[in-house]
């Protein structure tokens, strides 16, 4: 069974800066693409950055330049680097896997889920 687990949330104020880790579990995590979405109280999950199988990455225009996607695959994690964050960035923070090796920027095309790591950043 796939296992998501997400780490690495918390306070910080704007213009600082967070590492997320995602630690999989459950497959053979080299072949699949990985991603981070975020969702917002009221609103959608939207698409933050993903990276596929031969670590090609993809990142929606608001963290463009702000914030890098990396995995490790010997330690089966993927990382996100946040930095120059913002408060608009506030966020619980999910990661994603999906069967396919490319990655797409929609959540339903994802197979699994992790339970979510909580970000905030204060102005």
């Amino acid at each position: 069974q796939v296992q998501l687990v997400e780490s690495g949330g918390g306070l910080v104020q704007a213009g600082g800066s967070l590492r997320l880790s995602c630690a999989a579990s459950g497959r053979t995590f080299s072949r699949y693409a990985m991603g981070w979405f975020r969702q917002a109280p009221e609103k959608e999950r939207e698409f933050v950055a993903a990276i596929n199988w031969i670590y090609s990455t993809d990142y929606a225009d608001s963290v463009k330049g702000r914030f890098t996607i990396a995995r490790d695959n010997a330690k089966n994690t993927i990382y996100l680097q946040m930095n120059s964050l913002k408060p608009e960035d506030t966020a619980v923070y999910y990661c994603a896997t999906r069967s396919p090796s490319y990655s797409t920027r929609i959540p339903a095309d994802y197979d699994y889920w992790g339970q979510g790591t909580q970000v905030t950043v204060s102005s």
